[in-house]
Formats: C-alpha cells, sequence, structure tokens
C-alpha cells in the first residue's frame, strides 16, 4: 500500500494509474475506520482497478461548540485496517496541504441543505463540500463511493459533481449495521454502555415506519408520529435519560418532504444521545433488513 500525503503526489499517482488504462476509486474517510468505511473500500475494489482511501478530519464541517479536536484518530490503527482491506493508496495529508491559506471561497451548498442535519449545523455542509471537492481534484478518482448513512451528505456530494461537471460517478453504498441493528459509525465510540443500547431506539424507530408502511400506511404525518412513538418509548429514557429527538422526516432524494409515500421514500432520523448525535435512516422500499448487517467488532 502507497501511503501520500501531498496533493502532488497523489495527482501522480492517480494519473500514472489512469494512464495505464486503470479506473481509480475513492473512498474519502475521517479516519477512525470501522467496518462499514471498510465495505466502502470492497465496494470501490468491486468498481474500479485501484482504491484510495483519504483520511483527514475537516475542520471546516465542525461548530464552534462540536468535537473537532476530540474526534477519534488512531493513524496506526487504520494505517492497519486499510492494508488489510486491499487499499492501494493510502492518502493522509497535513491540514496545511489541504488548506495552505484560509479557504475564502468555498462551496455554497444550496436549499438541498437547508433543512435536516443542515438546519441543526448550520455552515455544516459547505464545509463538507469544499473539502469534498477539494479531494476529488487532488484523487481525480473515476468512481467516488459514499456511504447512504450519511443520506444528506450523498445526496449532496452527488448533486455537487453533476451542477459542477465533476467528471466521475458518486455512488452510494448501503448502510452497514451492527447484528442489533446500530448503523456504524466512529462517533459510536462516544457512547457508554447504557447509552450504546439506548442508541438502538434510532433503528428500531425506522423499522416502526416501515412495518406501519408496509401494513397499508401511506400517510406521513401518521408514519411519522409511529416513528417519534417508537424512538421515544418508555425503556429509551430508563436507559439513558440524556436522549432527546432531533427530527424525523419522510422525504424524498432531493430531501424534500413527500405528500405521499411510496418506495422509494427515506425515512431520515436524528438524536441526541449523551453528548452524542447520532443519525440514521431507511428506504422504505428497501427496509432496514436489506442493509449490510456485521457482528460488532
Amino acid at each position: 500500500m502507497h501511503e501520500l500525503t501531498t496533493p502532488k503526489d497523489m495527482h501522480a499517482w492517480s494519473r500514472a494509474e489512469r494512464a495505464r488504462g486503470r479506473r481509480v476509486g475513492f473512498v474519502p474517510t475521517m479516519g477512525a475506520l470501522h467496518e462499514g468505511h471498510l465495505r466502502l473500500v470492497d465496494r470501490a475494489k468491486e468498481r474500479t482497478d485501484r482504491v484510495v482511501l483519504s483520511i483527514f478530519v475537516n475542520p471546516l464541517q465542525f461548530g464552534p461548540k462540536e468535537d473537532f479536536t476530540k474526534y477519534p484518530r488512531d493513524l496506526a490503527r487504520d494505517r492497519t485496517l486499510a492494508s488489510e482491506r486491499g487499499v492501494d493508496c493510502l492518502f493522509v495529508p497535513a491540514l496545511e496541504a489541504v488548506y495552505p491559506q484560509e479557504p475564502l471561497v468555498r462551496i455554497a451548498s444550496g436549499p438541498m441543505a437547508d433543512t435536516l442535519e443542515g438546519a441543526a449545523r448550520p455552515g455544516h455542509f459547505s464545509g463538507v463540500l469544499t473539502v469534498v471537492a477539494k479531494l476529488f481534484h487532488m484523487v481525480e478518482p473515476d468512481v467516488a463511493v459514499f456511504g447512504r448513512k450519511d443520506f444528506q451528505q450523498a445526496m449532496l456530494v452527488r448533486r455537487m459533481a453533476a451542477d459542477l461537471d465533476f467528471g466521475l460517478e458518486v455512488d452510494i453504498a448501503p448502510t452497514v449495521r451492527e447484528l442489533d441493528g446500530l448503523a456504524l459509525s466512529s462517533r459510536n465510540s462516544y457512547l457508554d454502555a447504557d447509552q450504546r443500547r439506548a442508541a438502538l431506539a434510532l433503528s428500531r424507530a425506522l423499522r416502526a415506519v416501515e412495518q406501519a408502511w408496509r401494513s397499508g400506511e401511506a400517510d406521513p404525518k401518521t408514519l411519522q408520529r409511529r416513528g417519534m412513538q417508537a424512538l421515544m418509548a418508555p425503556g429509551v429514557a430508563l436507559m439513558a435519560p440524556g436522549v432527546s429527538p432531533g427530527y424525523l422526516e419522510l422525504v424524498d432524494e432531493q430531501l424534500r418532504p413527500v405528500a405521499r409515500v411510496d418506495a422509494r421514500t427515506v425515512v431520515v432520523i436524528a438524536a441526541q444521545v449523551g453528548a452524542t448525535r447520532l443519525i440514521d435512516n431507511v428506504v422504505l422500499g428497501e427496509g432496514v433488513g436489506s442493509d449490510i448487517a456485521v457482528r460488532a467488532s
């Protein structure tokens, strides 16, 4: 596995591979790798000939009260996991390499970013799209793979790539869950044992909405109410009093609320568990059961 730290070297490696007729896949991450990230690597390997995985904790996407300095970092472990999974190139740029000076020009995330996580975290998606655009230029991939767990982010990146004519495909891979249903996230490491059990309320709420829809309910307000009832079931408060709902919405791929629910409708959810913000989602026609389930590491 090659390990590169500068945009110049990354450009050279990627262009050399493409000059040999090889397609380059790209998995951007902030490190703290888990099986969810590694399944994105697997998907990139299926779609392309060479895979780049980047590790960069992007300060632009953290708000003033968020966890940039505390975000989990373990490069030695990440390096081992990436190598064992077959990553061809690990790109680990320093902060100064990505932002040699304060970026005065940034990507405007637009109205798709004004709701859900964007409403709760102003400026977050502008920071995400700015760094993703820079990484796309540095890596120059043919295919970039993102996880559906971060649904709003994935849809915004796909739309940015289309609107700004990036010559690449944005591929969206299924959510990876532990066997009990919790969606894998680097932030799960912040949860203590009680909070970890309470966090299952998110996937339980998604299943409640899915089951009600499969039973014939198509009114979004009714389905939203069913989901919120499951999210805030009495047992949750007993396990971890710090659980509080953020939102549960039924939207289309453009993040617009739906008037009538169908198989393409996406249920998106967020909740605060202790000090940790967690998000999850399900496409109703596919269901939580269609996501990838793995044993907890």
